[in-house]
């Protein structure tokens, strides 16, 4: 049989991590040449593992209703939204804000998620979902930037059958996921202790953000159905 200069095939094969329960199905390329009779394996492809974090919470608040009530306050516009905390929120544009979440501690490393919003409008609440994500902290951590994919979303909403009760009820729903490719000094950890510490992460960031995002929104609420147009940000950046 006459082959040209060189013949190429790819076949997949799966190698599984002794540390962990994963496999891993890199990309292998089977070279034959005229000038050998054996064919030459050569891995073309990335084979690092990868870690899936996952987390979701759900806060309600009981909201006593004033004179302008609440549906209407949580019917406006996104171009109305006030920022809540100026020190950790900025607009940029009407429907689109940068979040920086506070710095936390991710085995030995310092990260700060930075976060980039769209607010979606939705009947009786809106919708936040993630954009963008960059990490920033210590060395490793920002080398990370492109390993790694996230999504988020938040559902805020307030019940409507109810909208002539003096309290109400205000919900937000979060849901956070991230899938990131296991740096090198972490391989020796198995994936099982690496997802689990990244959950918990994510979840003290909802156990923490959220109660305190809400209480915001209550009193920006408070402020808004007493007339107060200037919608000033109500946080100081602490936690």
């Amino acid at each position: 049989m006459a082959l040209s200069s060189s013949h190429l095939s790819s076949i997949s094969l799966k190698f599984r991590n002794p540390n962990t329960s994963s496999s891993v199905t890199p990309r292998v390329l089977l070279s034959l040449t005229d000038d050998s009779s054996n064919p030459v394996l050569r891995v073309s492809a990335d084979s690092a593992p990868r870690a899936r974090f996952v987390a979701r919470r759900r806060e309600t608040i009981s909201v006593r209703q004033l004179e302008r009530p609440l549906t209407d306050y949580m019917s406006l516009p996104a171009s109305q939204y006030s920022v809540l905390d100026a020190e950790r929120i900025e607009r940029v544009d009407d429907n689109t804000f940068r979040c920086y979440v506070y710095r936390f501690k991710f085995f030995a490393f310092e990260v700060c998620p930075v976060l980039l919003v769209r607010v979606e409008e939705q009947p009786n609440g809106c919708c936040i979902k993630l954009l963008s994500c960059k990490l920033e902290g210590s060395p490793i951590v920002v080398a990370q930037n492109d390993k790694f994919d996230a999504s988020m979303e938040n559902k805020i909403s307030c019940d409507s059958t109810k909208s002539d009760s003096p309290v109400q009820q205000l919900s937000s729903d979060a849901t956070i996921e991230v899938n990131i490719e296991v740096p090198f000094a972490f391989r020796p950890i198995p994936i099982q202790s690496i997802e689990s510490a990244g959950t918990k992460v994510l979840e003290q960031i909802l156990r923490i953000m959220l109660p305190r995002f809400m209480a915001q929104l209550v009193k920006d609420y408070q402020g808004w159905a007493a007339g107060d147009t200037s919608r000033q940000p109500l946080g100081t950046g602490e936690i």
